[in-house]
Parts: structure tokens; C-alpha cells; sequence
């Protein structure tokens, strides 16, 4: 589906248990956050398209039987995994390389990250080269580990979803369209 894409490869359906959510959006995030949660921590950036389900059945019933979408189910959004980013490429020149077919929707991308609470910007080291800076987040003794799920569709929706690694559970992480604005940034250019 991106051009680094050779078979598509199904998601596990959503864990039980999960809250449901308001849009095929949020819904198809948290499904890709606990798919890729079952997969464990310190894995390298996960990338998907999103494809209308009931489109997909349409369109290639014999893809939407591999995914298990033979039901109805209109209105929802199918993640389908593209293959692992290229080693050693930086995360924005690689998404400046995509280029999505019409029949996907949306996309959705995983990166582990640290972050730092509201406030700890004040005890930045001035002058700190890039590396420096993130030595400095990096043994920061108030940082956070988070696993986060940015998609997108191509009329502009996003939505986040981001979970601690220190509260890795469902029912944790946390939603919303503006937590990592930047990010959901990059991913709509991906369908200019």
C-alpha cells in the first residue's frame, strides 16, 4: 500500500475488553495500540494503512477474507501493517517517500518516545546541542516512556493514542486529537 509495502499483513482483532470509542478513528487507534502492546516494548516504529473495511470486502473480497471481513462492517477502518521503516533512515525522510493509493483512507504510525512533564522545558541545558538535549531528556529523572499511535485520514481527522509504560494497560492510554500535533502533522503530508 506505501511503496515499501509488499503483502499486506492483518491485525489480531482488538482485545476484549477495550472502551469503545466515539469514531472509526479512535476505534481503529486503539486497536493498533493494543495489537502492537501485545508485541511488547522497545520495538522499532510500526506503519499502517487504513482501509475503509466495507470498501475493501467491495473492492477485494479475496484480501478482506484474509483479514477476516467477511461480516458487515460498515463504517469501520482496517488496519493493515506495511512492511518494517528502512534501518538507519530518519522517521521524517522516510514518510516524505510514501505515497498512498486512493483505496487507503488513512494511516497510522507507532513510535516509542520519551517525554518529559509540563515544566521540565524550564531546566533545559541553553545552547545544548541535539545530542545533548537528548542525553538530557534521556537521564532525566522525571521522563516518561510512551508508546504513541498517531492516524490520520486523508479529509484531515487524526487522533492519538498514547500509553505510559509505567501504566500499560487498555484502560490507561490516553486519547485525543492534539497530543502529538507534529506527528499527525507529518502523516497528513503523506496524502499531499
Amino acid at each position: 500500500m506505501s511503496d515499501a509495502q509488499n503483502t499486506p499483513a492483518p491485525l489480531s482483532p482488538a482485545a476484549d475488553g477495550l472502551p469503545p470509542a466515539a469514531t472509526p478513528l479512535t476505534r481503529a487507534a486503539l486497536e493498533i495500540d493494543e495489537y502492537v502492546a501485545g508485541l511488547g516494548w522497545d520495538k522499532p516504529a510500526r506503519l499502517f494503512a487504513l482501509v475503509d473495511s466495507a470498501r475493501l470486502r467491495r473492492t477485494d473480497p479475496a484480501v478482506a477474507k484474509q483479514l477476516g471481513l467477511e461480516d458487515e462492517t460498515a463504517g469501520n477502518l482496517t488496519p493493515v501493517e506495511q512492511d518494517e521503516l528502512p534501518d538507519g533512515m530518519a522517521l521524517d525522510e522516510f514518510l516524505g517517500t510514501i505515497a498512498w493509493p486512493d483505496m487507503v483512507t488513512g494511516c497510522a504510525l507507532v513510535v516509542e518516545r520519551l517525554m518529559l512533564p509540563p515544566g521540565a522545558e524550564k531546566s533545559r541545558p541553553a545552547g545544548a546541542t541535539e545530542k545533548q538535549l537528548a542525553d538530557w531528556v534521556a537521564n532525566h529523572p522525571s521522563r516518561q516512556e510512551v508508546r504513541i499511535t498517531a492516524a490520520v485520514l486523508r479529509d484531515g481527522k487524526r487522533e492519538i493514542a498514547l500509553r505510559l509504560r509505567e501504566k500499560d494497560l487498555a484502560r490507561e492510554v490516553l486519547t485525543g486529537p492534539d497530543l502529538v500535533p507534529g506527528l499527525t502533522k507529518a502523516l497528513l503530508a503523506t496524502f499531499a
